[in-house]
């Protein structure tokens, strides 16, 4: 599954249309992702004793995968999830800017730039 559990997302329709907020669980057998104070609905239970009154409870339910979309924390825009295989590295990437999403792949790949930067010496410095 392309988004994952604490990913930013916006809903793309439905009652919520345009909202935003933060994976909370993500269920991959019925391919739905459960996002807290988005579709949300109310729940009336029933008084069980003099002592518990009866309330309505506001919950939330999961939405499903296609009715969301990946907001790049690059970018900050909605967009479709790539991935980009480097190596045996496998990480995922925004369609739009290209930029890398994951945190760990994104660790590794920032390492390995830090490492190829070429440095110079004094020793090697040609006089002139």
């Amino acid at each position: 599954m392309k988004i994952k559990k604490g990913d930013t997302i916006q809903v793309l329709t439905g009652k919520d249309r345009g909202r935003q907020g933060k994976v909370e669980r993500v269920f991959l057998a019925d391919q739905t992702v459960l996002v807290p104070g988005i579709n949300q609905y109310k729940k009336h239970r029933k008084r069980q004793s003099e002592t518990v009154p009866g309330e309505i409870l506001i919950l939330d339910r999961p939405l499903a995968i296609s009715k969301v979309a990946l907001i790049c924390p690059t970018c900050k825009q909605p967009t479709r999830v790539g991935y980009r295989i480097t190596g045996d590295e496998k990480a995922r990437i925004c369609r739009k800017c290209e930029s890398i999403i994951d945190g760990a792949a994104k660790a590794v790949t920032e390492k390995t730039s830090a490492k190829s930067k070429p440095t110079v010496s004094s020793k090697s410095k040609k006089k002139v």
